[in-house]
């Protein structure tokens, strides 16, 4: 046998004795993630699938007077674009309920918005932003999402409602009501010990108004 080809079975015998060695330790780090402390060999967890996140959709409670939809979104931005936000009123007086929800284009950005805002202090009170999954979102959660609320003229709605026309029923049932209240206070007074003469009221002397729509 030459020098050459003896060389080649030396390096030969060297690479098969070099893999023998490292295939059991390779396999035997793999298997060792613990060791159990009853004793006995190393076991290796299972397996886990990473699923990515989809979830962009946050609720968010306890949400303190003031702070509304402008006020939200120029907050919220600043973690991610934001794509609806929607703050639950009442169908009635429109004042905030104070909950609402908000969508933002990345998963990454909600999670990070529910890790960092929840418990949050905001005006003495403590936010509770939670993820909503995708199959928990009701389809019907963002009707109405890009009709901004419109304050209602109170005042307006009582006016017309104090000037509309009414029977001679009607306005004698007011009167009768308000006679009724005036009575009750003016004993609440005598009861207090009070000595005050209450002027009469208007409707109990007068003729009925002008603003009375007679029947035919």
């Amino acid at each position: 046998m030459g020098a050459k080809a003896r060389k080649k079975n030396i390096t030969k015998t060297l690479k098969k004795g070099a893999s023998e060695f490292s295939a059991p330790s390779a396999s035997k780090d793999k298997a060792a993630d613990f060791l159990p402390l009853e004793g006995g060999s190393a076991r290796k967890l299972p397996d886990t699938e990473v699923r990515e996140s989809k979830v962009t959709v946050l609720y968010i409670g306890r949400i303190p007077h003031g702070f509304y939809e402008n006020e939200m979104e120029g907050f919220l931005k600043q973690f991610g674009t934001i794509k609806r936000l929607r703050l639950a009123r009442n169908k009635k007086t429109g004042k905030s309920k104070h909950f609402g929800f908000i969508e933002f284009e990345s998963p990454e950005v909600a999670k990070v918005v529910a890790e960092t805002m929840h418990n949050y202090l905001l005006f003495e009170h403590l936010l509770q932003v939670r993820l909503i999954p995708p199959e928990h979102v009701h389809p019907r959660l963002w009707k109405g999402v890009n009709r901004w609320y419109k304050p209602l003229d109170w005042v307006k709605i009582e006016r017309k409602r104090q000037d509309k026309e009414r029977t001679l029923e009607e306005h004698n049932k007011l009167v009768e009501g308000i006679l009724k209240r005036d009575k009750k206070r003016r004993k609440r007074i005598e009861a207090a010990g009070i000595d005050y003469e209450c002027p009469e009221m208007v409707g109990a002397i007068q003729a009925a108004p002008k603003k009375i729509r007679f029947e035919d």
